[in-house]
């Protein structure tokens, strides 16, 4: 797929889904356990964008020329902390107004973060041998884990 193209795509899917689910949703107020796993879904993304400056980051998954390899914070236990912190968020949504359509749109949601991930990971692994190693210290997502 044009290299250009995939990660727009990926990107692009990943917003409409997050926007359908928080359309469809009848908010966050309806569950403490949804506001309190929403609210861990923010602490991992700020925390990962405290040690990840905007400089550095990509919305789309392809690398930054002068990118480098972040192994601190919460990039010390998983390697996409903001995909944990999207996947986090939106499951807070997920359980305060569940619904069969949101469900699915929560898988489809974890498989473009799944493609984004691995997108990535090919291309730091061609850019900086460093993050082979990384690969094997830390998780894909959920430390200990994933």
């Amino acid at each position: 797929m044009n290299s250009e193209f995939y990660p727009k795509l990926l990107v692009f899917l990943q917003f409409t889904i997050i926007g359908f689910m928080i359309f469809i949703s009848h908010g966050l107020v309806n569950s403490l356990l949804g506001i309190f796993i929403f609210s861990i879904g923010a602490f991992i993304g700020i925390w990962a964008l405290l040690h990840n400056k905007t400089d550095n980051f990509n919305i789309q998954p392809k690398l930054k020329d002068g990118c480098r390899l972040i192994t601190t914070g919460a990039y010390h236990y998983i390697r996409h902390p903001m995909y944990t912190s999207v996947i986090f968020m939106m499951l807070g949504i997920l359980i305060s107004s569940p619904s069969f359509l949101e469900f699915i749109l929560f898988l489809l949601l974890i498989i473009v973060l799944l493609l984004k991930a691995k997108k990535e990971e090919m291309l730091w692994c061609q850019h900086n041998k460093e993050y082979i190693k990384y690969q094997k210290e830390t998780k894909l997502f959920l430390p200990y884990i994933l």
